[in-house]
């Protein structure tokens, strides 16, 4: 299957480029209710992701005045020290990688020949897929295509 199918485009995607200030990031993902937000380079390739969880300990660390927005205005988003790595995919991506990535993240991000972002795959989207094809009868389920095995001498 195309991982494709699953992709919510870049252009309905909230995300941050790396330049922008702790302020901004926060009022994008309170605007957006997001508790992780991609982070893009001006080239448009994906440098990696920031949580909420990310924001509060680099706060902490930094002794941050949380309620000083001015403050925030004068801190890089890459001042602040991120936790997880959200790893992408390639556009060509096969199911069993971004499936093995969705365990393990809220989304993935997908990348294209150029690595640039072009969007992501939810891991809500993905089990919302599997969870309407186990409604059908298994005579509905794609055919899966023979694999062919090479046989093993042991000698």
């Amino acid at each position: 299957m195309n991982i494709l199918f699953f992709l919510t485009p870049k252009s309905d995607v909230a995300y941050i480029f790396e330049d922008e200030t702790l302020r901004q990031t926060v009022e994008k993902m309170e605007h957006r209710k997001f508790s992780c937000i991609p982070i893009l380079n001006k080239e448009g390739q994906y440098t990696g992701t920031i949580s909420e969880g990310d924001l509060l300990w680099g706060i902490k660390l930094l002794n941050i005045n949380s309620t000083d927005l001015k403050e925030m205005e004068n801190i890089s988003i890459m001042a602040i020290p991120r936790r997880a790595t959200y790893k992408p995919v390639h556009a060509d991506a096969d199911m069993e990688d971004l499936i093995g990535k969705a365990l393990n993240q809220n989304f993935v991000p997908v990348l294209d020949d150029q690595k640039c972002f072009i969007g992501i795959i939810t891991r809500k989207d993905i089990i919302h897929y599997f969870y309407k094809k186990s409604q059908q009868p298994e005579e509905k389920w794609p055919k899966r295509q023979k694999e062919e095995k090479s046989e093993t001498v042991v000698g």
